[in-house]
């Protein structure tokens, strides 16, 4: 099999996509933005062939470097794993007579709105929205929703550029800062109160073959507000416990309203007065190398899963769930540089054991936005074979590390 992989220098872990697709058997040829000198040498290695690209995201600059790849021999597949790639990639693949995730399908797991009202039409319960340019439409639809609200880009991933307005007053500054009647059009969604999770899951046409389940704690909106609080990310090893049933569920109605096939996924679900509720849902793996911890918490390596899947169809691995995992971020206590930090040492005596990896960054080091999520500043990840012990560690030591900036 011959796939091309979009992308295979950056982010760095981008090249576990492609060691994982030669090791399952499969020529790789590369397109990327980066000359390939800049590739490091083992990854040059892996691949067959290379295209370099001003712009992945510019199609037709893509749909030429596949043309030419394409004009060397078949093509089997045409891969690529980060959120802003996936629609440009689907009309390319779909122009080139190339399998994949269809671009329909690709249009429904990038623009929220058009997401939502498929999923609503199909008995899908989630929160009311609208996408919309217009200042006036925008306020019509909180008139009769109510607030708060969530404003966001369309094509949103986690928490950027996502805001919550609690009234009226507050909504026109926001729709101005975000273009809104110049051109930009946004979601804007209702609250949807409660605690919120993700499903994620490999799937081989249409069916999954590898589901986990993972939690925010806190919220991930409040926790990219707030430098005081340590988020967590916890990925539970009771998925097959009868309490997720509707969750795993609701993950597959998802999947197969959205016409996903052979792919990974990662759907966010909130689950609180309402009940529980669809959130959105992207064809691609999580973030913050999330399978990182998938692969700790059972005993496998969730990337030769996902090239598994590519390459033979089918996945040949077992989850062990005997661990559950998580990632705890740490933050400073301003910006500037981190000058010291409080408690790290009390942590590894008492916790070392339960620690897979772990980043601290050195004395001097520049502080990084909390607003860059779970894998900027310092940060933990660790492992425990009981969920709750694990969110007791995990809460013990946000509580005990202080990090200070100057």
């Amino acid at each position: 099999m011959h796939v091309i992989f979009v992308e295979p220098r950056f982010p760095v872990n981008q090249r576990r996509f492609v060691e994982v697709l030669k090791r399952a058997g499969a020529a790789v040829s590369g397109v990327g933005e980066s000359p390939l000198e800049a590739l490091d040498p083992e990854l040059r290695s892996w691949l067959v062939s290379y295209e370099q690209v001003g712009s992945v995201c510019h199609e037709p600059s893509l749909l030429e470097a596949v043309r030419t790849i394409q004009a060397r021999g078949w093509v089997d597949r045409l891969e690529t794993t980060v959120e802003a790639h996936i629609l440009p990639v689907a009309k390319v693949r779909e122009a080139c007579g190339i399998p994949g995730t269809s671009v329909r399908t690709a249009f429904l797991c990038r623009d929220k709105p058009a997401m939502k009202d498929a999923l609503r039409d199909a008995g899908v319960p989630t929160a009311q929205s609208i996408g919309s340019g217009d200042p006036e439409e925008i306020a019509a639809f909180a008139e009769r929703v109510g607030f708060p609200l969530i404003v966001k880009p369309r094509g949103a991933a986690g928490a950027a550029g996502t805001y919550r307005v609690d009234d009226l007053a507050g909504l026109a500054p926001i729709l101005e800062e975000c273009g809104v009647g110049k051109g930009a059009d946004v979601a804007v969604e209702e609250f949807v109160e409660g605690h919120e999770g993700f499903y994620d899951t490999l799937c081989v046409g249409g069916n999954v073959v590898h589901e986990f389940i993972s939690h925010y704690y806190p919220n991930v909106l409040h926790a990219m507000r707030n430098r005081w609080i340590s988020p967590q990310i916890v990925i539970t090893n009771r998925v097959d416990a009868d309490a997720y049933n509707e969750v795993k569920a609701l993950g597959k109605k998802v999947i197969e309203t959205l016409g996903i096939e052979t792919s990974a996924t990662h759907m966010e679900w909130f689950y609180g007065p309402k009940g529980l509720k669809f959130s959105e849902i992207g064809c691609r793996p999580p973030g913050v190398s999330v399978w990182d911890l998938y692969s700790a918490a059972n005993d496998f390596d969730v990337y030769q899963e996902w090239a598994n899947t590519i390459v033979h169809g089918e996945a040949r691995q077992k989850r062990s769930l005997r661990y559950s995992t998580g990632m705890l971020n740490m933050r400073p206590d301003k910006d500037g540089q981190i000058i010291g930090y409080e408690g790290l040492d009390e942590v590894h005596r008492r916790f070392g054991d339960h620690i897979i990896d772990e980043h601290i960054p050195a004395i001097g080091s520049p502080t990084a936005p909390i607003e860059g999520g779970y894998k900027v500043n310092a940060w933990m990840r660790l492992q425990h074979t009981d969920y709750d012990e694990l969110r007791r560690i995990m809460t013990a030591i946000g509580e005990m590390v202080q990090v200070r900036a100057g």
